[in-house]
């Protein structure tokens, strides 16, 4: 969507030009692979070679199925129910090669199984997978968490790297990276395999050892590729970026070479790590500083209903004047505008008591007691407070707040995996569309609320609208904002209140599988719809830009709308460490040379 001035088009592509005239291939132009093979074509790998392979990675080299494959062969089969089910839990979903946490995007991606994975347990093994991939002129894809929006864990005829035995956990009481031995003070710090999630990071970091480690806010989400992307969690504010954190990185680059990165050695490729997207190398182990665990998290959770559309612009207003108590190093999470005329609040808290919780909202209590006439429903908060230590706790939050938590529950699951009730939903989704838009703290300014409050009323006549103030780093500690400075994200989440969503999709909708099928009329309808509330946003903040793993598939800008004036470097690096373009992926540095299934150069 072309939302930019001409001039800051211009400004944009000269930068891109430039980047790519000072940094000048590695190789020629034309020596650079123009197609990658595809199976049944000449070129692709002999029998002989796959077990070639094989064999180098210890046997874990592994054919990969769609988990849906049996509901294509018989749909009413108990094969297919039990697939069904199962794909209702992210972590099952984790555990098959060919599964995806989305299913899909309309007219943009649906989710494909590769051919072979590389089931990776070793940096070694990694190794032994890229050069494959590199040396016979393969497409290859990198599987995690399998969290991305935008499909990049996934593509058919490829060779999938699975970086899931990755998730060997080890803690620091004083972390200096390699080679920076009087240059940078020891930190505590965690070491964490690529391919762990968060809830295994936070059980063994806050759990066991009481500290607080910089995180997604989803427990399946994979710890590589959402550092790669910046990393927001429920608690940005107090701990910033996962990328700000980013100490050290251990990553196999397009060569097949394991490199130690960090601020003293590579360090063009390390900062491109911290934010810069998947399209650098694959992580296989990452470094993470920890901070102190507040002593106290919690949650404040309410609905208040408005009695008509006007009473409901009265009530965003009324929001907007009480916002910037939320901006601050104690708030997380999230509040909703819906086209039903409802607030959902459901945000968290840190080193607060529950009065001194209730005592920041008191204000925006006191204008429903005021208002009456504008409130339908407006019931009691639902207040949760806890020991910060018990947050992730799978045996507290089993027994003390069942609800709260979705367990998985498989016999052969590892023990301890659960994820958030609020967050089932989203498992399995095929998705009408995501938008994304960092809204500047300049917008709560007394000046600048009544154009806010107008506009999110505008936008929530579309479709719902998402306020997630823990993914904009306005009101966070100066320390983690001075990090975020260092990372590759782009500058409109330093002053971001918040990051706005507006996306939406239907759960458990797959293509191809009868009774299942999404309803594609329905999806492009909404569709229009978030784009239409997105651009009662966008003209707020024209340039603020979108959160890189959360944005729209058919964003035509998107090197600047993700990474803006940081996107030179990026690409400077990218040609750097990967000139043959091994690693791409959609709306990754360095895509706009490949055609949309990254299989042809196109440069």
């Amino acid at each position: 969507m072309k939302r930019r001035s001409l001039l800051a088009g211009a400004a944009a592509l000269a930068a891109f030009w430039s980047a790519l005239l000072a940094v000048g291939p590695q190789r020629s132009r034309a020596a650079l692979p123009r197609r990658r093979v595809r199976p049944g074509e000449p070129g692709w790998p002999s029998e002989a070679e796959w077990q070639g392979l094989r064999e180098a990675v210890g046997g874990r080299l592994v054919p990969v199925t769609s988990p849906l494959a049996a509901c294509r062969r018989d749909p009413g089969g108990a094969p297919c129910a039990e697939a069904l089910k199962d794909l209702g839990n992210p972590f099952w979903i984790q555990d098959q090669p060919g599964g995806t946490q989305s299913a899909g995007w309309i007219d943009g991606w649906t989710a494909a199984p590769s051919v072979y994975a590389v089931v990776a347990e070793t940096p070694a093994d990694v190794v032994a997978a890229v050069d494959f991939a590199r040396e016979r002129n393969l497409r290859l894809v990198v599987k995690g968490g399998a969290h991305s929006y935008l499909g990049q864990s996934n593509a058919p005829d490829s060779l999938l790297l699975w970086t899931k035995g990755l998730d060997a956990i080890e803690l620091h009481d004083a972390f200096v990276p390699r080679g920076c031995a009087g240059q940078v003070e020891p930190r505590q710090a965690v070491s964490v395999g690529s391919g762990a999630t968060f809830v295994q990071l936070y059980d063994a970091v806050t759990t066991k050892a009481g500290r607080y480690v910089q995180g997604g806010g989803c427990t399946s989400v994979g710890v590589g590729g959402h550092a790669q992307t910046g990393g927001f969690g429920s608690f940005s504010k107090y701990g910033g970026l996962t990328a700000g954190g980013l100490l050290e990185a251990e990553i196999v680059t397009a060569d097949g070479k394991l490199r130690v990165v960090n601020a003293c050695n590579d360090p063009e490729l390390f900062e491109a790590l911290k934010g810069g997207g998947a399209g650098f190398g694959i992580t296989t182990r990452l470094t993470l500083a920890t901070l102190p665990l507040p002593g106290r998290f919690g949650f404040y959770g309410r609905t208040v209903k408005a009695r008509s559309d006007t009473a409901f612009r009265r009530l965003v207003g009324a929001f907007c004047r009480f916002a910037p108590a939320l901006v601050n190093p104690h708030w997380g999470e999230q509040v909703a505008l819906t086209p039903d005329n409802a607030l959902s609040i459901e945000m968290v808290f840190q080193d607060l008591s529950e009065a001194e919780a209730l005592a920041v909202w008191q204000p925006f209590q006191q204008w429903l007691d005021d208002n009456p006439d504008a409130v339908a429903e407006a019931p009691a908060p639902r207040l949760v407070s806890m020991p910060a230590r018990h947050w992730w706790d799978y045996d507290y939050r089993r027994a003390e707040l069942p609800d709260s938590i979705i367990v998985d529950e498989r016999p052969e699951a590892a023990p301890g995996r659960f994820w958030w009730s609020g967050n089932d939903g989203e498992v399995g989704i095929y998705l009408s569309g995501y938008q994304s838009l960092w809204l500047p703290e300049a917008l709560l300014a007394p000046e600048r609320r009544e154009a806010l409050a107008e506009a999110l009323f505008a936008a929530s006549r579309r479709h719902k609208v998402g306020l997630h103030f823990n993914k904009g780093l306005a009101g966070a500690t100066e320390a983690r904002r001075v990090e975020a400075r260092r990372t590759a994200v782009h500058p409109g989440a330093l002053d971001a209140f918040a990051l706005a969503i507006i996306a939406g999709g239907q759960p458990q909708r797959y293509p191809g599988v009868p009774g299942r099928e999404p309803d594609r009329a329905a999806a492009r309808a909404e569709a229009g719809a978030i784009d239409a509330a997105y651009a009662e946003l966008r003209r707020l903040a024209p340039d603020s830009g979108s959160y890189s793993s959360e944005m729209s598939y058919f964003e035509e800008d998107w090197q600047q709308a993700a990474w803006g004036p940081h996107y030179p470097r990026l690409l400077a690096a990218k040609r750097k460490y990967d000139p043959a373009g091994l690693f791409t992926g959609h709306h990754q540095v360095g895509s706009e040379s490949w055609s949309a299934d990254g299989f042809t150069r196109l440069d």
